[in-house]
């Protein structure tokens, strides 16, 4: 993903330019050389501020209380060290 950078002054004088740009990335506006503004298409816009969903809920299925599972229990030994 490219991504463009313009002075404001660019900006003004070319807003389709820089709306074009946008389609294929980020746009960096800066004031003064120093990095102002990001112009960004809406689809973009919105992919970054949705809502996260948490890892549990997307990995959960319909249906998953009707699985049974019951998997059996851990069989742990204990061995004596041997130091000679």
């Amino acid at each position: 993903m490219p991504i463009t950078s313009l002075s404001s002054r660019e900006f003004n004088q070319d807003v389709g330019r820089a709306k074009k740009a946008a389609q294929q990335g980020p746009v960096i506006i800066t004031d003064r050389g120093k990095p102002a503004h990001v112009l960004l298409t809406m689809e973009e816009y919105q992919r970054l501020t949705r809502p996260h969903r948490k890892l549990a809920d997307r990995l959960a299925m319909p249906g998953l209380a009707d699985i049974v599972f019951e998997p059996e229990g851990a069989k742990i030994s204990v061995k004596e060290a041997d130091f000679s």
